[in-house]
C-alpha cells in the first residue's frame, strides 16, 4: 500500500516549506497576532504569485486546477507555518462554495478574482446556537430573484473584518438559502471576539443585508455537503502540520535541555511523551488523508472518513501540544517561547466545524446507533 505523495504533491510540499520558511517566520506570525486585520497583504500578494488562492480553482477561471487532496499538502504546510490570514476562509469558504453552486456569471466574476489574491473571502455559518447542523441556521433569508436579504447573527465568522464578501447560510420558506453578501454596506456590521488563538474571528450582524443568491432558494444545505467536508478535512489538515512542528520543537528542545546534569530527553518520562507525540502525528496524518483521499474521489463513505478524521485529530493533536508545554515545563507558556502559539491555534482549530465529540456522534448515527 503506497501512503506517499506523488511527484507534484513532492514538489508542491517543498517548494511551500521554502517559500513559507522565508516569507513566513515566527516574528511575523506573532506582529499579526497584534494586527486589526490579522495578516499581511504582501505575503497575500506573493501567495498569490505563487497560484495558492487559486489552486482548486479551474484553470478557465484563471486557476491552477488541483485537486483537494494537493490541497491538504498545502494546509499541512501552512499548519506547520502557522500562516496568519484569510487563506482558508477564501478557498474554502469562498472559491469551494462557488465552484460547488455558483452560477457560470458568479463563477466568472469571482473565481478569476479570487485566485489572483484581489478578493477576500469567508463562510457565515454558525450562530448563537453554537450548532453545527442544519437546524443551527436560524438567521432569516428573503428571496426576490436572483437576491436575498439577511436578517440575524453569525457567529466565529473566520476573516470577516477584512473579508469583501461573506457567504452567507440563512433560512428561508423553503429551507436553507445561500448568499454572496459584500461587506461594504450598511446592513453589514463585524465585531472582532477574543480568542486565545488571537485570530480575528467575528460576530456579524445582517440587518436588511443584501447578495447574490448563491445557488437555489432552499438548496443551501446540499450546496454546503462538499464544502463542510473539504472545510473539516483541510483543519485537519492544518492540525496535523500544526502538530508536526510542535513534537519537532519539543524533541529538539529535549535533547538540548539539561538537568541534572544529563539532557532531559535521557529520562524515560520524557522519552514516553515523545513516544506518544510522534504515534498521535503520524496516526493524525494517516486518517487526515485517507478522509481527504475519499472526499477527492466522492467515496460512498467519504462523510463517516471525515467525522472520524476530525474526532481524531482534534483530541489527537491536542495531546500533542499538551505534551509539548509538558516537556518544556513551565517555561512552554511564556510569550518568549515559541511552542505557545502551537498550543494556543491547535485550540481554534480543534473546535472549528465542531469538536471530537460532536464528530463521534455523527459516526455514531452513520454506524445505526
Amino acid at each position: 500500500m503506497d501512503l506517499g505523495l506523488n511527484e507534484q504533491q513532492e514538489l508542491l510540499k517543498d517548494a511551500a516549506r521554502d517559500f513559507l520558511e522565508n516569507e513566513c517566520p515566527e516574528t511575523l506570525v506573532r506582529e499579526m497576532e497584534e494586527d486589526d486585520q490579522g495578516y499581511s497583504p504582501e505575503l497575500w500578494g506573493k501567495m498569490a504569485e505563487q497560484g495558492w488562492q487559486g489552486l482548486l480553482i479551474p484553470e478557465e477561471h484563471g486557476g491552477a486546477g488541483f485537486d483537494f487532496l494537493d490541497l491538504c499538502v498545502l494546509l499541512e504546510e501552512f499548519g506547520r507555518a502557522l500562516v496568519p490570514g484569510p487563506y482558508m476562509s477564501t478557498v474554502l469558504g469562498g472559491a469551494v462554495p462557488l465552484i460547488e453552486a455558483g452560477s457560470d456569471d458568479q463563477k466568472a466574476e469571482f473565481l478569476p478574482r479570487i485566485a489572483s489574491g484581489d478578493l477576500i473571502f469567508t463562510l457565515a455559518l454558525t450562530e448563537p446556537s453554537a450548532r453545527f447542523d442544519e437546524e443551527g441556521i436560524q438567521c432569516e433569508a428573503s428571496v426576490s430573484g436572483d437576491e436575498v436579504t439577511f436578517n440575524g447573527t453569525k457567529l466565529f465568522v473566520p476573516d470577516a473584518n477584512v473579508a469583501d464578501y461573506i457567504v452567507v447560510a440563512g433560512r428561508s420558506s423553503a429551507g436553507v438559502t445561500l448568499g454572496i453578501v459584500p461587506t461594504d454596506q450598511a446592513g453589514v456590521e463585524v465585531t472582532q471576539l477574543v480568542t486565545i488563538a488571537r485570530d480575528k474571528q467575528c460576530e456579524v450582524k445582517l440587518n436588511g443585508a443584501t447578495g447574490q443568491l448563491l445557488g437555489a432558494d432552499g438548496g443551501g444545505w446540499d450546496a454546503l455537503g462538499p464544502v463542510l467536508q473539504r472545510y473539516t478535512v483541510g483543519e485537519c489538515a492544518y492540525l496535523v502540520g500544526l502538530s508536526q512542528m510542535d513534537f519537532e520543537i519539543s524533541v529538539d528542545y529535549a535533547k538540548e535541555r539539561v538537568q541534572f546534569g544529563r539532557p532531559i530527553g535521557s529520562f524515560q518520562a520524557i522519552q514516553h511523551k515523545c513516544a506518544d507525540m510522534v504515534t498521535d502525528v503520524d496516526g493524525s496524518r494517516f486518517i487526515m488523508y485517507k478522509a481527504a483521499w475519499s472526499v477527492n474521489s466522492g467515496q460512498d463513505d467519504a462523510q463517516i472518513d471525515v467525522n472520524m478524521a476530525k474526532a481524531w485529530c482534534s483530541e489527537a493533536t491536542r495531546r500533542v501540544v499538551a505534551h509539548g508545554q509538558q516537556i518544556h515545563g513551565g517555561i512552554g507558556f511564556t510569550k518568549d517561547y515559541k511552542i505557545q502559539l502551537y498550543f494556543r491555534r491547535q485550540k481554534r482549530a480543534e473546535l472549528a466545524f465542531g469538536d471530537a465529540d460532536h464528530h463521534r456522534e455523527l459516526v455514531a448515527q452513520q454506524m445505526g446507533i
